[in-house]
């Protein structure tokens, strides 16, 4: 395990130091520190970060272990009774009576690695610090949440935020720059991609590596057309109202036949894989969640950008993808609101702090100003609103609205 780690540090990507001062207060607690995200949004070289890191601090090489499923000399571990015979070899051939870092990427294809996990953190006689990480939301539920019942923490790990983006391309904030990271996403792999075809055949890639590894192989799904058609149709309609009904219908229409359960089942693992998330309805006057439809945003703009079959000009679906998730990356719950038969396109809520945002393009049109900040104005309680857009300067505020520019709000305290 030493010469696994010391070749990891010869490339530990752009620095996520967000993420990393986080992750990195979390060490040294019995704590299992879970990262989870979408297949190649970083998870790995964040590993690699945080054992750089431990090794800048003291932490001898083999004083930590570390295993990616991914990598072909990980193959034969199979399940957690080999993990743990792994781990047990390492800390034998190293004589080790210290803590031992254990780091375990990708562990969804460990059978049974909770097992292992619970076993190891809670060891009486020996120190261990786990931090995992994986491409599926089913790693937090069933066994786990039950063996590890309040001793874990979860970390999301998004791809490229406008700030990263902008410290990678060495850009300042601007409205062209943001314009550039609406059409490009946030995915590490593509800012070593240089050629747009590259970039689009390396999106290609990665989706069918989704659809036929992640879900079809371990949901036993079949009809992978289906699967792959109803991804694309919601990203060429991302912030759109959908009931599952309206999707079957929508569907059925093209000539594709299905029916409610099954699209169901799809949607879930599409969310599950973190390719898209699922945002709730809120009924404000009626302080209550919403189950007849919802919104579906993407994890990242570049399979809008790059797999949409729409020409659409326009940049106010992109915009108010990027802007859930801003607010997810701050750690705020995100609900799309219902005020009487108007709509208010975010409800962000963290620690009691609420705040309502509307998004738009530009608010160069009289009838655009109306209807964002007058949806706003009708919502009755001191709770903070704001109207974000892409015009090229603020109007500031209306009323108590906020009118805050897009590519500027990491200068806002939320």
């Amino acid at each position: 395990m030493i010469e696994n780690v010391k070749l990891l540090l010869g490339d530990t990507g752009q620095p996520r130091v967000e993420h990393l001062e986080q992750l990195l207060s979390a060490l040294n607690t019995r704590l299992v520190k879970v990262l989870m995200g979408q297949r190649r949004a970083g998870k790995s070289y964040l590993l690699r970060q945080i054992i750089q890191s431990l090794i800048e601090k003291g932490i001898a090489p083999e004083e930590i272990f570390y295993l990616n499923k991914e990598l072909n000399e990980f193959d034969d571990i199979a399940d957690y009774k080999q993990l743990i015979a792994l781990i047990e070899a390492h800390k034998l051939k190293h004589a080790l009576d210290k803590k031992l870092y254990i780091f375990l990427d990708e562990i969804q294809w460990i059978s049974g690695w909770e097992k292992a996990v619970n076993s190891l953190s809670q060891h009486p006689s020996h120190a261990y610090d786990i931090i995992i990480s994986g491409s599926n939301s089913d790693l937090l539920r069933g066994e786990l949440a039950t063996l590890l019942s309040g001793r874990y923490i979860v970390f999301e790990i998004l791809p490229f935020s406008y700030d990263e983006f902008c410290g990678i391309t060495k850009q300042e904030k601007s409205k062209a720059s943001y314009i550039q990271f609406l059409q490009q996403g946030g995915l590490p792999e593509m800012f070593h991609l240089q050629n747009e075809s590259l970039r689009r055949h390396y999106i290609m890639s990665l989706l069918d590596t989704i659809i036929l590894k992640d879900i079809a192989f371990r949901y036993h799904i079949k009809d992978t057309f289906l699967l792959e058609r109803l991804f694309l149709f919601l990203t060429n309609n991302i912030s759109n109202l959908f009931s599952v009904n309206k999707i079957v219908d929508h569907l059925k229409s093209h000539g594709i036949k299905t029916n409610v359960e099954t699209l169901s089942n799809y949607l879930s693992y599409l969310t599950r894989t973190y390719l898209l998330h699922e945002v709730d309805r809120y009924d404000i006057k009626g302080k209550e969640i919403l189950s007849s439809s919802r919104k579906y945003y993407l994890n990242d703009l570049g399979f809008r950008a790059y797999l949409s079959s729409q020409f659409d000009p326009s940049l106010s679906k992109p915009l108010e993808n990027s802007i859930y998730l801003h607010f997810r990356r701050k750690g705020f719950q995100v609900y799309t609101g219902k005020l009487n038969q108007l709509e208010i396109d975010f409800i962000a809520e963290k620690n009691g702090t609420r705040i309502y945002i509307q998004v738009a393009h530009t608010l160069s049109d009289e009838s655009v100003v109306a209807r964002e900040f007058g949806n706003l104005e009708l919502i009755h309680d001191a709770h903070r609103k704001v109207v974000i857009t892409l015009d090229d300067v603020s109007y500031g505020n209306r009323n108590g609205i906020e009118h805050l520019l897009a590519w500027e709000l990491d200068r806002y305290v939320f």
